[in-house]
């Protein structure tokens, strides 16, 4: 048989077979071919002599990244190096490194004591239901280990503890803060290089060595939650006008505690259910912040407010109108879902973590939402005092005293300015940064924002002398109406008495005028009877 003939042949039998495995496929019942499956895979494992172990990058439904997964992408990036041949980079350390992973469907192969295994990596692309016109592709990346069946104790006993210890350890060493902020039910991040410390935050001495201490026992007081069986979450609310550093200090604290933050929208956050999967995806060591709380939802009256929500009623039709299209596209998230969410079951997912609100106006929010428990710690964040005054003079001018220091001390004692405003005026100047010349404006703009505050408060003086001067005027208008009207009522009750008088005299008129028609005698007021009669016949005598 010539080659030709032979290639002829074996692609007839090639061919005979795929069409007989989709015919089977096509007209087959199925639960035949589950019984064909089964079988088959079972009858190939006794001639296979390799186990495979898959890594799956998410557990259960996308509700938590895996950490084995996270420490094995670790642990090959380093082999793969030299292996793969196709690569993905990232930069770490401050864009000093470059870590190498390998690319989806590569292959590298391993050595443990001398056994060889081999590690795959791949994905499943699924299109997930969408009204969207354009179809929404959800990725499931995993690792897959292979290894001869005669090594299963010592692969999934020491190895994979290896490989597990030794890729937490590279983790460790190339870690980089990440500042994440959601994008549906999502998180994407970018690398977070906010400067910001303690050292450097505007804030007097005492007030920020007590905030380090309370972040510090925080962070190594894991086995204290256990023993006492909370989770081990601590929630933080930074309150006070803008610009005196709630921002700066959600920094601080990441940088000092070496965490990520997790920067949560919630207007971009659909429902409750959403929520509860962002809060699922999040690792440990981090702060998950909600900044201006009060402005990011309706969360101080929803409980109050149900039935305005439900819409206005129709006096035929007792059913509540439905909601209006743009407003059914807004966030629907819930008090209820926020508070679960703070301490509610699923907040105990993970361990190591801060919540931290922030807000212009507490006095807004529900107390149900900042109440201790939740809220742990309030921490106040007022105006520049002379002391936090020192620290931004020590960061921009690199100056710890100055005569002009006195002057700004007695300053800021007599008007109020935020620290983001002190520091816009300790901004150099001048090219060669003259220290004066800064201090000099921020005592201009001091002594201004006093002369203002005076004429504010001289304008709210006349505008509340205006106000109560109004008052007296609308009440004594209020007195004399009074008076009119009780005059006015006098004189009408005075009027109707003498007009009952006089109803009352003619009416007595006319009933001795009818008593003397009738009877001839008339009762004359004195108990004596007068009749014409008799008088006229006395007379007569």
């Amino acid at each position: 048989m010539n080659p030709a003939d032979m290639f002829t042949q074996v692609g007839s039998v090639i061919a005979s077979v795929m069409f007989a495995w989709a015919m089977f496929k096509q007209y087959c019942p199925y639960s035949v071919q589950e019984y064909f499956d089964k079988y088959s895979k079972r009858a190939f494992t006794f001639v296979y002599p390799y186990i495979q172990i898959s890594f799956n990058e998410f557990t259960g439904d996308r509700f938590m990244r895996s950490e084995a997964y996270s420490a094995i992408e670790n642990y090959l990036g380093s082999r793969s190096s030299t292996q793969a041949k196709r690569l993905k980079a990232d930069v770490v350390k401050n864009s000093q490194s470059v870590v190498l992973s390998m690319d989806d469907y590569e292959e590298v192969d391993d050595e443990f004591q001398g056994v060889k295994l081999r590690w795959a990596s791949g994905k499943h692309i699924s299109k997930s239901q969408s009204v969207s016109f354009y179809p929404v592709t959800d990725e499931k990346k995993y690792y897959k280990l292979t290894f001869h069946k005669r090594h299963r104790q010592l692969i999934l006993g020491d190895y994979l503890n290896h490989v597990l210890k030794e890729g937490n350890e590279i983790k460790v060493r190339n870690r980089q803060r990440k500042l994440y902020t959601n994008s549906g039910s999502y998180w994407r991040h970018v690398v977070f290089q906010h400067p910001a410390s303690f050292e450097t935050l505007a804030m007097e001495a005492e007030r920020k060595q007590e905030i380090v201490d309370d972040l510090v026992i925080f962070s190594t007081a894991e086995d204290f939650y256990a023993r006492i069986g909370r989770a081990w979450k601590r929630g933080y609310l930074l309150f006070g006008p803008p610009g005196t550093g709630k921002s700066t200090m959600i920094a601080a604290m990441a940088n000092l505690l070496n965490y990520d933050i997790y920067d949560l929208e919630l207007t971009a956050v659909k429902d409750n259910t959403e929520l509860r999967k962002l809060l699922m995806e999040t690792t440990s060591r981090s702060i998950i912040v909600i900044e201006d709380i009060d402005c990011s939802l309706d969360l101080t009256g929803q409980r109050k407010k149900k039935k305005e929500e439900e819409g206005p009623r129709d006096e035929k039709d007792p059913k509540p109108k439905l909601p209006k299209e743009e407003d059914s596209k807004q966030s629907q998230v819930t008090l209820s879902g926020i508070l679960n969410f703070v301490d509610g079951l699923w907040s105990a997912c993970r361990g190591e973590r801060l919540i931290v609100f922030t807000t212009n106006f507490v006095e807004k929010l529900d107390p149900a939402l900042i109440r201790k428990g939740r809220m742990d710690k309030h921490i106040e964040l007022s105006y520049c005092s002379f002391e936090a005054f020192q620290v931004l003079a020590k960061n921009y001018l690199r100056l710890e005293s100055h005569r002009l220091f006195a002057r700004i001390q007695e300053l800021l004692g007599e008007t109020k300015m935020t620290p983001a405003e002190v520091a816009e005026h300790l901004m150099p100047k001048t090219i060669t940064g003259d220290a004066k010349v800064c201090l000099e404006s921020l005592i201009g703009a001091l002594e201004k924002a006093k002369e203002d505050a005076i004429l504010k408060a001289e304008e709210e003086a006349k505008e509340k002398e205006k106000e109560s001067a109004r008052l007296k005027a609308e009440e004594e208008a209020k007195e004399k109406e009074k008076e009119k009207a009780k005059a006015e009522e006098e004189a009408k009750e005075k009027a109707k008495a003498e007009e009952e008088a006089k109803e009352k005299d003619s009416s007595a008129a006319e009933n001795a005028k009818k008593q003397v028609k009738e009877n001839g005698f008339c009762d004359n007021g004195n108990g004596e009877l007068n009749n014409k009669e008799n008088k006229q016949e006395g007379f007569s005598h």
